[in-house]
């Protein structure tokens, strides 16, 4: 009898906010060659019809609250759609309610992938006002219900089990990873001209969230070599008081190229490639899968130590790591690499080693795949 998972999942591609969106589509493909995968999702206007993805719509809440309240009731949807499988697997907050009450209905495991917490995320207060409370305990209650929980890195793990009452016996850690095959040195300049984008640059590519540290890295590149631009890259926003934050901060600066717009792979994999230094200032990053994404394509990697950063990035080997909120830190490790055209080098070819090594869709899903398995025995 072939094993079935039924995936949920607020983000599922085209759909694609942030790195959630990015790990589930690939995961699903991966898994899918091991056994039947089902995926649930929000219905979004690009949505590819396929008999294996369903698509749920909801009215929305309008405010602050709304996301929050949305996403509830998105969870009683799905799960109120019958459920013919062997194990059900959430992603982030947004699901994992719906995965906890699953689990219950038909009597199946629950699987959680926890890509991030909601209480180390304070500055989504601002984004969901009283909405957070509610998103911290839909959080709290799904994951404390979970036959078992996954933790994109070490230390995911760690404040997982600092967070909730959930033992070490019932968390997994499984890398997030790349198809090497995809992500490799693919210099585009019809690309960086596209966007004016000029040599040499520092790349920053990411969602645009407090939690990225942005404004830190604008600070930094004030000090960068003359001649150096800053790339910003950034997807979508938070909310939209960080979109004028960056706007005003940006204002004026010939050094820096805003690219404010989600970014088609090819072109993602093009800057990556031509960047003298990928960089990643983030003060809270669970995995970063941003960071394994530039190293096999070949980009110097400068980031803050923090997360699943640390366990990435060997520093002085395969990257350099910086304190995190520290400019003048960040600042200095990028000019050591814009200076040193040896250890640029040095660098750009153990990190694409390490990726292929260590970073992987292929293992992870074997990985999970064979978590499925222990489960269900």
């Amino acid at each position: 009898m072939t094993m079935k998972v039924t995936i949920l999942s607020m983000e599922y591609p085209p759909n694609i906010y942030g790195g959630v969106g990015v790990h589930v589509g690939n995961m699903a493909s991966e898994l899918s060659k091991l056994m039947k995968v089902e995926v649930r999702t929000k219905w979004f206007p690009r949505a590819q019809r396929r008999p294996d993805v369903r698509l749920y719509r909801v009215p929305t809440v309008g405010g602050k609250s709304g996301p929050a309240v949305d996403a509830l009731k998105l969870d009683l949807e799905m799960v109120s759609d019958r459920m013919d499988t062997d194990i059900v697997h959430t992603h982030t907050w947004y699901m994992n309610m719906a995965g906890a009450l699953a689990g219950k209905l038909y009597d199946i495991p629950a699987v959680a992938t926890v890509h991030s917490l909601e209480p180390l995320r304070p500055w989504k207060a601002e984004q969901l006002g009283r909405g957070y409370e509610l998103s911290k305990w839909m959080e709290r209650e799904g994951l404390c219900a979970c036959d078992r929980v996954i933790a994109v890195s070490e230390g995911m793990k760690k404040d997982i089990m600092k967070c909730y009452p959930i033992p070490s016996s019932r968390i997994s850690v499984v890398y997030n990873g790349i198809d090497p095959a995809v992500y490799a040195r693919r210099e585009d300049g019809m690309v960086l001209r596209k966007y004016g984008v000029r040599a040499p640059y520092v790349l920053f590519f990411g969602r645009l969230t407090r939690q990225k540290g942005v404004f830190d890295l604008l600070e930094a590149s004030r000090k960068f070599l003359p001649g150096t631009r800053l790339v910003l890259a950034t997807g979508k926003p938070d909310e939209p008081g960080i979109l004028e934050d960056l706007a005003k901060a940006v204002k004026g600066r010939k050094d820096v190229v805003w690219i404010n717009s989600m970014l088609a792979q090819k072109e993602t994999i093009a800057l990556y490639s031509g960047a003298s230094v990928a960089v990643t200032p983030s003060v809270y990053e669970p995995f970063g899968i941003v960071v394994v994404e530039a190293m096999a394509c070949g980009a110097p990697v400068v980031a803050s130590a923090v997360g699943g950063i640390r366990e990435i990035v060997e520093s002085g080997r395969s990257g350099l790591l910086v304190p995190p909120a520290d400019p003048p830190a960040l600042a200095g490790a990028v000019n050591r690499v814009l200076a040193d055209k040896a250890l640029a080098g040095k660098l750009a070819r153990n990190a694409r080693r390490r990726v292929e090594e260590r970073f992987t869709w292929k293992a992870a899903a074997q990985e999970t795949f064979e978590l499925y398995k222990r489960l269900l025995r």
